[in-house]
């Protein structure tokens, strides 16, 4: 009896001490999914955990401070006008891409939140879907060619540029070649007293981006399609403004120039248009002359516009630009004939990589026919951080 006592006290001390033992070992740790890195699509993508989603995250920070037209004609000269323009803009970028059999699937949002004078605005920026070639949402739009070199641009330059809702299918062929059909939102392209949208924008495009630069040929459709008011005399009469097409065509080229230094470069590009100013950068209004797409009883307003440009990295920290415009209207019965001019320029630098500070001055000149001249002189500084 002895003897079996002693053996389960025994037993009983041994499974105490194992059991002591266990409760030091260390305990495997549970699996982690790390956030993985995915070079499919260049740098700073990451797998979003769980999926084959490839997501990159940026951003970037931007204050300035723009003096606005000190000219005798200008905000200066008025006294409920701003004297100075100050803007803060946030922007956040969100760019998510899968791998399918029928091409990468992609899409793209850019938020913004800015304060001018004191003014909040929240703004969605280009967020869109790609699959393959097939891209809808709100973009740039695919009639565009070159926007500008300046920093800032304090003043506005003669030419097309147009975030848009649009639907585009772009073929590319090889070599660099490629070609674009759309249809585009016709109500960003209204000039004039419009009705309700009927008909959007078909838009098309060839291009060509090599090693020695890129060009474009472009070309447009738009519907003419005056309001009520404007179609239409006292008692319905039809004897106003009438529906048509109108068009525009344009073409543009970069250059590359290695030899002064990398990013160096120089465009040229054209545009006409013929009852659709939008196209060849004119505006409702342009130095207070009213413009319009169509005539008071009937017809078109048509007009072009030629810029150029270049931008030079003087040093590796140091960028120089400039830009210059010059549109001409002829518009159709009761509205005013007129040409406008612009140019900018602005100097760089970035101490930091991603970030920059820059200057810019720009001036334009309006010269109605029925009329004065209007001038625009104009001062800017920026400060930006992207990341």
């Amino acid at each position: 009896m002895k003897l079996f006592k002693g053996m389960m006290l025994g037993a009983a001390a041994v499974a105490t001490a194992a059991t002591a033992q266990a409760a030091d070992l260390p305990v495997a740790p549970e699996p982690v999914d790390y956030v993985r890195i995915c070079d499919a699509y260049g740098a700073r993508f990451y797998y979003i955990p769980g999926t084959e989603t490839c997501l990159r995250v940026g951003g970037r920070v931007r204050t300035q401070f723009i003096v606005n037209n000190v000219l005798d004609d200008g905000a200066w000269g008025t006294r409920d006008s701003d004297g100075y323009s100050w803007r803060t803009q946030g922007y956040l970028y969100l760019d998510a891409r899968t791998a399918t059999e029928f091409g990468t699937l992609r899409a793209y949002v850019e938020l913004s939140q800015r304060v001018d004078n004191d003014t909040e605005t929240f703004d969605f920026g280009s967020t869109y879907i790609q699959w393959g070639g097939l891209t809808a949402g709100y973009l740039a739009s695919n009639f565009d060619i070159f926007t500008g070199q300046s920093f800032i641009g304090v003043v506005d330059r003669d030419w097309s540029d147009e975030t848009i809702n649009q639907i585009a299918y772009t073929a590319a062929f090889g070599n660099g070649f490629s070609a674009t059909i759309a249809l585009e939102d016709q109500a960003g392209r209204q000039v004039g007293d419009y009705g309700g949208t009927r008909m959007p924008d078909v838009v098309a495009a060839l291009a060509v981006s090599q090693g020695w630069g890129s060009a474009q040929l472009s070309g447009a459709l738009h519907q003419v399609y005056p309001s009520t008011a404007a179609a239409h005399q006292t008692g319905g009469t039809n004897n106003g403004a009438d529906d048509e097409l109108g068009w525009a065509i344009g073409g543009g080229v970069v250059f590359n120039l290695p030899m002064i230094n990398s990013g160096s470069n120089i465009y040229f590009q054209g545009f006409y248009a013929d009852g659709a100013l939008s196209y060849i950068g004119a505006g409702s209004t342009e130095g207070g002359v009213t413009v319009s797409d169509f005539g008071a009883t009937g017809g078109t307003s048509e007009g072009y516009s030629l810029s150029a440009g270049a931008y030079v990295q003087a040093t590796s920290t140091i960028g120089l630009a400039l830009d210059g415009s010059y549109m001409d209207v002829d518009q159709a019965n009761g509205f005013t004939d007129f040409s406008r001019w612009a140019i900018d320029g602005s100097v760089q630098w970035e101490p930091v990589s991603g970030f920059i500070l820059g200057a810019d001055v720009g001036y334009a000149n309006v010269d109605p026919d029925a009329g004065s001249d209007v001038d625009e002189l104009l001062f800017g500084v920026r400060l930006q951080r992207t990341f």
